[in-house]
């Protein structure tokens, strides 16, 4: 698709984002809606509601809230919906998100109708007296907080007298996430928790390089655990109790180590880590690996449970896990819950959980390209490095290398100007010079 990427579409902001260009994708989306609608449609929209209204469609304005919790929202209604956001972009970035009645991000299928509206500027307009209506729903953080409550076991969690180090990163989940872990009972402190798109603290995406004031406050308030989400809270990234970053990979094979059973199926994306897969064995269970990227995962779940197949837990190594028995959506808060079960139920420290899952070393880099000519040059370099090497190739999403005692994986990003380089090992060393090698001769042309 040449609009939508791997979730949503982004841009930075009033230049390839700008108001008219976000019109034209509400007013894409609220045609579509209103063409597959047996009356007047009623959306659900955190921002620009008169686009939506144009083209004939009922406006429920939810404000701003976590992506989740849209998501809940377009659930329980039965409608659609749609939200601003660029989720872990850069500030200078804004994006939107588009999610079914079922509160299931858009399918590709459905994304391409989409598209395919936009790009050829065919909207349905209503006329004056068909025009939408719009309305204000204050109660959608709440409601959201009450169903996240609602869907974990308080008590245990409250037995354990848990204290949680927060860092909603300025994001949604500045709203939200607070209250929720404090109702849960955990003694809950916080950083960078008020709400603010320019991102002063630190910038939205929740790895490693970007959490120095969690650890710090993990350590100096003596938590049991850092909690890290996105900019729309629906990634949830942890600190242990020393203060050390987690790997997101290693926290998706404990909840999945947690989850699966001889006979499940689990989803995953290209990029998927050897801490999974050696899960996934263990536990007698099939792992089926996607292009990265929720729409890809999501789009893969649904097959599978058409099909017959058990699916408890899915997900990526960034901070977003899917538990589609809850809702078939990635949810930072839910997330983080169910890895705060685990300490209470286990009696374990987030070190000792992270460090079954431990072993491996990954690395991730960058190479930015200033436009689609350079673009596809480095994609060719990364081709032929990958058809003249001994390793055996994946090419699900981009160039996987797997050497037997390590891999590189190399694509093109599906929300930025990169090509992305992914490199895991046993032994750091290896890693590194793995992704050394793919980065070297991207940078040669």
């Amino acid at each position: 698709m040449k609009i939508f990427g791997s979730s949503g579409v982004r841009g930075v902001a009033n230049e390839e984002l700008t108001p008219a260009f976000v019109g034209r994708v509400a007013m894409a989306a609220g045609s579509v809606y209103a063409a597959d609608a047996d009356s007047r449609p009623r959306v659900a929209l955190g921002r620009r509601e008169r686009f939506a209204q144009s083209v004939g469609c009922d406006v429920d304005r939810i404000g701003v809230v976590p992506t989740p919790a849209l998501q809940a929202y377009a659930e329980r209604e039965g409608i659609p919906g749609l939200i601003i956001t660029a989720s872990h972009n850069p500030p200078e970035y804004n994006g939107v998100k588009l999610v079914g009645s079922d509160g299931v991000e858009l399918a590709r299928d459905a994304l391409e109708r989409v598209e395919d509206r936009l790009l050829a500027d065919r909207f349905t307009f209503a006329d004056w007296e068909t025009t939408g209506e719009s309305h204000r729903i204050d109660t959608v953080q709440e409601e959201y907080v009450t169903e996240l409550l609602n869907r974990v076991h308080r008590g245990d969690i409250e037995a354990a007298d848990v204290r949680i180090a927060l860092d909603p990163g300025h994001g949604a989940g500045s709203l939200t996430s607070p209250g929720f872990f404090r109702e849960l009972g955990c003694d809950v402190v916080t950083v960078n928790a008020q709400p603010d798109g320019r991102f002063p603290g630190r910038d939205p995406e929740p790895v490693e390089e970007n959490l120095a004031d969690l650890r710090r406050l993990v350590r100096t308030a003596d938590a049991d655990l850092g909690v890290a989400h996105d900019g729309d809270a629906d990634r949830a990234i942890f600190v242990d109790e020393t203060g050390a970053h987690v790997e997101g990979d290693a926290a998706l094979a404990a909840l999945a180590a947690a989850e699966l059973e001889a006979g499940d199926t689990t989803v995953s994306a290209v990029n998927v880590s050897q801490r999974l897969v050696d899960v996934v064995d263990e536990a007698g269970a099939t792992l089926e690996l996607t292009s990265i990227g929720s729409t890809n995962i999501i789009t893969r779940i649904q097959r599978l449970r058409r099909e017959g197949a058990t699916v408890p837990v899915a997900g990526e190594g960034n901070g977003g896990v899917l538990f589609p028995n809850y809702r078939l959506a990635r949810d930072g808060a839910y997330t983080a819950a169910r890895f705060i079960e685990l300490l209470a139920a286990t009696k374990r420290t987030a070190s000792e959980i992270a460090a079954d899952h431990g072993g491996y070393h990954n690395i991730r880099r960058n190479v930015g390209y200033s436009d689609d000519d350079e673009r596809e040059r480095l994609l060719a370099a990364a081709e032929e490095a990958a058809r003249g090497s001994d390793a055996d190739l994946t090419t699900i999403d981009g160039y996987r290398l797997d050497y037997g005692d390590g891999w590189v994986l190399v694509r093109p990003s599906g929300t930025e100007p990169v090509v992305r380089l992914y490199a895991e090992a046993r032994d750091r060393d290896r890693a590194e010079k793995l992704a050394d090698a793919m980065e070297t001769d991207l940078r040669e042309v």
